[in-house]
């Protein structure tokens, strides 16, 4: 009986294979016809984009002053401006990059990242660690479950910090909205400090060789390694990239809006002084201070960088304004709570205080040099 209710299932050929060669020129063919379509949206829409990215300013003006008929000079139309220009190129700017960061990421799966990283020497993998910070999609909270699986896997603990680091305060996010509102020079100092930071921290941690103070289960939980799919096609990583983009962007453009709209009311309304006298080159203790606040204020990089502006705009220092940034972005009460599952406190108050530390003289220095 057992015999009779068994049937024999033959393997069925996918349809490259039933048809001999002609059925692997088909899915060639599909191929081909995905990677024109893309190239056809793609010459429809730069065009677009650029044309609206060039006229913000014309347009912004007409909404403010002919559409909404502000007086100019005003608190109020001066805030409206701000938003109406900002809220729009923030937007497109990310749309652009974080589209091809997203290419970029199809090549960095999480094993990837940890084979990469796994076997390299302590100093070189603090500089790869940082570098691949950028270019992979976790923040402050979302790469604790990658640390674990950096430690269960061989990466040295300051390795690890590295990454920890630099990942969400060294992104896209981060450096395309710094170009757009500020130039290349503020982002371009701004990747080089964050890099800075996430790999001499990483390398102090390390040679504090603290791997005790990391909790015993998790050298006792092992990774398994997930099969990669080492075959995808430029079709196929197009639409990672489409997919990271309204992904991203799908998450973060309420913080954008509702950082430029506190930006705008900063720039409309609070008195230059004001800002000058907490926050100017001549208030020392004003870095530090940027720090402690920096703490509590979670938020990530869209969120924060549209108020960054307005305070430049308002008369703070830039090293000032980047610590406060940094601390906002970088450290955080809920990374803290998260770290206490894998890490006893004396590694997270050493973590903490040794980018704080970094964070503060990075702050000091653009205070000095601007």
């Amino acid at each position: 009986m057992i015999a009779a209710d068994k049937q024999t299932v033959l393997p069925v050929k996918p349809d490259s294979e039933k048809s001999g060669d002609g059925g692997a020129v088909n899915i060639s063919g599909r191929r081909g016809g995905e990677i024109r379509k893309y190239l056809w949206w793609g010459i429809i829409a730069l065009p677009g984009w650029f044309a609206l990215y060039k006229n913000l300013a014309p347009i912004s003006h007409w909404f403010t002053y002919d559409l909404l008929k502000l007086e100019a000079g005003k608190h109020l139309s001066a805030a409206v401006e701000f938003f109406v220009f900002e809220s729009p190129k923030v937007l497109l700017l990310l749309t652009l990059v974080v589209f091809g960061v997203g290419l970029i990421r199809s090549f960095f799966t999480p094993e990837r990242t940890r084979r990469i990283l796994s076997g390299k020497r302590e100093s070189t993998g603090n500089v790869l660690a940082a570098l691949l910070g950028i270019v992979t999609p976790f923040c402050s909270c979302s790469a604790v479950p990658l640390f674990i699986g950096f430690v269960t896997t061989g990466v040295p603990l300051g390795v690890t910090f590295s990454f920890l680091i630099s990942a969400p305060m060294v992104n896209e996010v981060a450096l395309v909205l710094l170009f757009g509102l500020f130039g290349w020079k503020v982002s371009g100092l701004y990747l080089t400090t964050g890099l800075l930071i996430a790999i001499v921290s990483g390398w102090i941690i390390g040679r504090l060789h603290m791997e005790r103070h990391v909790e015993d289960w998790v050298y006792e939980t092992t990774q398994g390694e997930r099969a990669e799919d080492e075959t995808q096609t430029w079709p196929d990583r197009i639409r990672f990239g489409l997919d990271a983009m309204k992904d991203i962007v799908g998450r973060v453009w309420l913080y954008v809006l509702i950082g430029i709209a506190v930006g705008a009311g900063i720039h409309g309304y609070v008195p230059e002084n004001f800002m000058v006298s907490i926050m100017g080159k001549d208030a020392w203790w004003s870095v530090p201070l940027a720090v402690l606040m920096g703490v509590p204020m979670y938020s990530n990089a869209a969120g924060i960088i549209p108020i960054v502006q307005a305070l430049l705009g308002k008369g703070a220092a830039l090293g000032t304004v980047l610590t406060f940034m940094m601390a906002v972005i970088a450290l955080s009460l809920p990374e803290a709570i998260i770290l206490r599952k894998v890490l006893k406190p004396r590694l997270i108050a050493t973590f903490f205080g040794v980018v704080a530390l970094g964070i503060m003289l990075v702050g000091f220095l653009f205070n000095w040099l601007f």
